[in-house]
């Protein structure tokens, strides 16, 4: 499934994407309780899929299943009776709807630094013996399309292309061998930087936490869609000029290490998303250096997730 958080009018809610359309899920559940005869079929389905991400992961696998039976019925329905589950509020297009980060606030939000090959070679140090972890805010989150705003104090904006990963199921010492039992699914993140702000002044938060500074999305893949994690193609984007290509077997620590890292040190709970590293290709370190600049684009691309797009505003916060 393709899980996203969007809005419509002034509403915000969960759905997912059947065929390129918008499948409001607890409406859609809803009405699959209704058709079987089940009795408070809408508060039975608010239940399982309520209107926040982190909300709908914590029902663990009950909510999931109940997910996934809402888009079984819309997409068995979509060819014969599109009009239909419009008019019942179950489907929109995508033009209809404005797509929001898939999880607007997630519990915690976790980076690694120099988890890719070619990052650290470019980066000028050598491979680092265990994980190194910094963190964003998790109010800083944008949605797709949502502007990257400029702060007046830095002229180094810079981008980072990476594949997040997103825990649905919490744990402490998770083994290696067992962590994809804890992960739902994977989204993109853009891990923006004030370049200056850490090189000059020996700030790793600010230079990472700024608001605006981590676009997420545009949606969330469950891992069954997505397979093996650690053979895709990622790549970076600024202008429409490719800017970052690299793969993510070129990780250092691969994702189960990490998981298991991170769990051993502190709780991972559902809704928790961890940003796995960039590879080479950042603005920073190319020789001249690029940096954002009001009007830009940047974009990530992974294969089998798909694209976060988002420009770059000078206006202020």
């Amino acid at each position: 499934m393709k899980l996203i958080t969007y809005e419509r009018g002034v509403e915000r809610r969960i759905g997912a994407l059947v065929d390129g359309h918008v499948v409001d899920l607890c409406r859609a559940y809803s009405f699959l309780l209704m058709e079987r005869g089940v009795g408070r079929a809408a508060q039975r389905a608010a239940l399982l899929l309520p209107q926040d991400m982190v909300e709908l992961l914590d029902g663990g696998e009950e909510s999931l299943a109940a997910a996934r039976a809402a888009v079984a019925r819309v997409g068995e329905r979509l060819s014969s009776s599109a009009e239909a589950l419009r008019r019942e509020g179950l489907l929109y297009e995508l033009a209809e709807v404005t797509l929001c980060a898939p999880l607007p606030r997630p519990r915690k939000l976790l980076l690694l630094g120099f988890n890719y090959r070619g990052h650290a070679v470019e980066s000028g140090g050598g491979e680092p013996e265990q994980p190194v972890l910094l963190t964003k805010f998790p109010s800083v989150v944008i949605g797709p399309g949502a502007p990257i705003r400029m702060p007046r104090f830095t002229q180094r904006l810079d981008w980072e292309a990476e594949l997040a990963v997103v825990i649905g199921r919490g744990g402490r010492d998770i083994p290696a061998e067992r962590a994809y039992e804890h992960i739902v699914g994977y989204t993109l993140l853009n891990d923006v930087s004030a370049r200056e702000v850490h090189r000059e002044r020996g700030q790793w938060l600010l230079n990472k936490s700024l608001d605006t500074f981590a676009p997420l999305g545009p949606w969330l893949v469950t891992k069954d869609e997505v397979g093996e994690p650690q053979n895709l193609r990622i790549q970076g984007f600024l202008n429409g000029m490719a800017i970052q290509d690299s793969n993510t077997r070129q990780m250092i620590f691969p994702i189960d290490r990490i998981v298991s890292f991170i769990s051993e040190r502190f709780t991972l709970e559902p809704g928790d998303v961890i940003s796995t590293g960039t590879p080479e290709g950042v603005g920073g370190m190319r020789n001249p250096p690029i940096f954002l600049k009001p009007g830009d684009v940047v974009q990530v691309v992974v294969e089998k997730i798909g694209t976060l797009e988002n420009p770059v505003s000078g206006a202020p916060w």
